[in-house]
């Protein structure tokens, strides 16, 4: 963490007044850089304004940064518009552009950004979060970058002719304005690399609600090796799968450093199900997504965990087959559901054959389930006279450090709401409220979402915004007393769904994002978090000032389209947080494809295999014996030729990405 601030006299800013050092210029419908026009046919009632032209608020920002900034404020300003009617969601054209190549970042999912390039401001995507344009006429780059002024947040959209079209919204109709000065921030670099950090610097002074990377420490893990649960198990993970999980790998000569117990080990039900009860049988996550969180604390099957049940020297077995089985079963369930579901929708009336498969494996599921979770407890500790720190998560972390020695980390994961549906009203001593959900109209037209779906139809239990503080320390101070260091936390922009009554999507996450910030500094020792689902400015411009890592991809694609998403993305998420390119299975065709991103991405190294599902001669080549990493020192990024290329759509462009540690490092991506 970099240390506090000295005090010194304020900063003085000035505006620069030689004309050497205008870059931009506004004037007769032309927005030009240099004298050479990027945006032609811009609308009266657009406005462009320098960098420090306006008087604000001094930021919290080091000394050092402010003066970088200062020292390029010349390089950048803002572009704004007004209209005569106030709004909700306000659309205005910024000017046109055609035959100009272009790279840019956009949501294709609620959750995930990836890249695009086109020529034209008609082939941008909806969602747009920058976009850089190249500008060969004076060897330099432009980045336009959407951001938030007042309680509106922005994007890009496509617009017809070559028009690039911005839209604010507040995600309430309460919330409403008609001006801004400062609704899009415009850059320009020779360098496109060091644009994003000239850029993204200049916003965390402009902004001051968010930090970049440089300014936060990161989490303890980034050197190491570890182990995730979700794909070895999904929702089925218990106490003994987990322990002879990490056993496999220290029997195999790569010990894990840290640990992540995914989804699964959380206390959920359904509504309507009896309130203080766990859902059960669970296994997909699909499934569950409706389910919310009745208690606080870990679920029956880790609560009733018996310390020492580990340790002897004959300890439960565990079937590694058992979970492959569940899972295989509840696919084919699901698929029969989907099966009536269409059935449904294409008129069949008679659905007794569709019941009666649903029926059968559901029933085959609980036959499946029947004795488990029972090898490592002895019924409920809650009704057990021994102290209470022999059972349940306190118990087992305990044993799981002991047995294992380099576990120095132990994460579990939760929802930004709680559960995937939020915290069930009247359960906790939180004052939660179901809302209903809505989607912003720039999310029409993105790829379909399960998890979307599914949390529109079930709506979140929202805990109150003023007791988002109470709601994560409650959690995390909870979870830090029986040895969890860290948490991994999903699905950061559900609160763009349920903003109305809230103050709008700005406001609402302010409050969530800070609660969550403070609870991160007091319990996880300031940095024990990473965030994922969570690829849009909304976090990035208002939950960042202590959160330092974060997901750069989606979640574990085949080979060359998570490679795509994580090194783009790294761009500009890679100012303001520490890029983490997610796990995958070592024993998986693509396998190899993802060790060679991943011994260069720079960030930590950890696999989602199965217990017994392990490719040991490949994790050695990324892993030394005590579970450390030969880690870059920078993150991967796309190579220069590739920055206003397809990789994924082209089909003639080879994704290469670069990092540098003492030797320069590549990776070439062709299939």
């Amino acid at each position: 963490m970099a240390p506090p601030n000295p005090a010194s006299p304020p900063l003085s800013i000035r505006k620069h007044d030689d004309s050497s050092d205008k870059y931009f210029d506004l004037s007769t419908g032309k927005f030009s850089v240099k004298g050479f026009p990027l945006l032609s046919e811009v609308p009266s009632n657009v406005t462009f304004a320098p960098f420090f032209s306006s008087i604000w608020k001094p930021p919290d920002a080091p000394l050092a940064l402010l003066q970088r900034v200062q020292a390029l404020s010349h390089k950048g300003g803002f572009l704004g518009f007004h209209k005569e009617a106030p709004s909700d969601r306000l659309i205005n054209s910024l000017g046109k552009f055609t035959g100009r190549e272009f790279l840019s970042i956009f949501r294709f999912k609620t959750w995930w950004s990836t890249m695009w390039v086109g020529n034209s401001g008609s082939d941008l995507q909806m969602e747009t979060q920058w976009v850089l344009l190249n500008v060969p006429e004076i060897r330099s780059y432009v980045i336009i970058i959407p951001v938030i002024d007042g309680s509106l947040r922005s994007a890009l959209h496509p617009g017809t002719d070559g028009h690039v079209m911005i839209c604010a919204e507040s995600g309430s109709t309460k919330v409403t304005a008609s001006s801004f000065d400062a609704i899009a921030y415009v850059h320009v670099s020779e360098n496109p690399y060091r644009i994003m950090n000239e850029a993204y610097s200049a916003l965390r002074v402009h902004l001051n609600t968010f930090k970049l990377l440089e300014e936060k420490a990161a989490p303890s893990l980034i050197d190491k090796f570890g182990w995730c649960t979700w794909d070895a198990f999904y929702l089925t993970v218990e106490p003994a799968g987990v322990w002879h999980g990490v056993n496999d790998f220290v029997e195999g000569g790569v010990s894990p450093r840290f640990l992540f117990i995914d989804d699964g080990w959380q206390s959920i039900n359904f509504d309507g199900e009896n309130p203080n009860e766990d859902a059960k049988n669970l296994v997909l996550g699909g499934t569950q997504m409706t389910a919310r969180l009745h208690r606080l604390d870990e679920c029956e099957k880790f609560r009733e965990y018996k310390g020492g049940s580990m340790l002897g020297p004959h300890p439960p077995s565990f079937d590694p087959k058992k979970p492959k089985m569940l899972i295989s079963k509840a696919i084919e369930l699901e698929h029969a559901e989907k099966d009536r579901d269409k059935a449904i929708q294409s008129g069949v009336t008679d659905l007794s054959a569709f019941e009666s498969k649903i029926q059968k494996s559901k029933q085959e599921l609980d036959v499946m389930f029947c004795g488990d979770e029972k090898s490592v407890s002895t019924g409920s500790s809650g009704s057990c006279s021994c102290k209470a720190d022999s059972y349940g998560m306190r118990a087992f972390t305990r044993d799981l450090r002991t047995k294992f020695k380099g576990l120095d980390d132990i994460y579990v994961w939760h929802a930004l709401c709680g559960a995937w549906g939020g915290v069930r009203p009247g359960a906790t001593h939180l004052n939660s409220k179901i809302i209903p959900c809505k989607l912003s109209g720039g999310l029409d037209g993105t790829m379909n979402d399960l998890a979307v779906v599914k949390i529109i139809e079930g709506g979140i239990g929202l805990v109150q915004p003023d007791q988002a503080g109470d709601f994560y320390d409650s959690r995390h101070s909870y979870l830090a007393s029986v040895g969890i260091t860290g948490v991994k936390v999903d699905g950061m922009h559900t609160l763009e769904y349920v903003s109305e009554e809230y103050g709008g999507r700005v406001e609402l996450a302010k409050s969530y994002y800070k609660g969550l910030s403070d609870s991160l500094a007091g319990n996880l020792k300031g940095s024990g978090l990473i965030s994922s689902m969570q690829q849009c400015n909304d976090f990035f411009f208002l939950g960042t000032k202590q959160m330092s890592m974060g997901g750069v991809g989606d979640d574990f694609w085949l080979q060359g389209v998570h490679m795509i998403h994580c090194a783009y993305d790294s761009m500009w998420m890679g100012q303001i947080i520490q890029p983490d390119w997610d796990m995958f299975q070592s024993d998986h065709l693509c396998a190899k494809f993802h060790a060679g991103s991943r011994a260069i991405c720079g960030g930590p190294v950890y696999v989602s295999d199965s217990v017994g599902g392990h490719d040991f001669e490949l994790l050695k080549k990324l892993v030394y014996p005590d579970g450390t990493i030969p880690r870059c020192q920078h993150f991967a990024l796309p190579t220069r030729d590739c920055l206003f290329r397809n990789p994924l759509f082209d089909k003639k462009t080879t994704l290469k990405i670069w990092n540098f540690n003492k030797v320069f490092i590549y990776f070439v991506l062709k299939d």
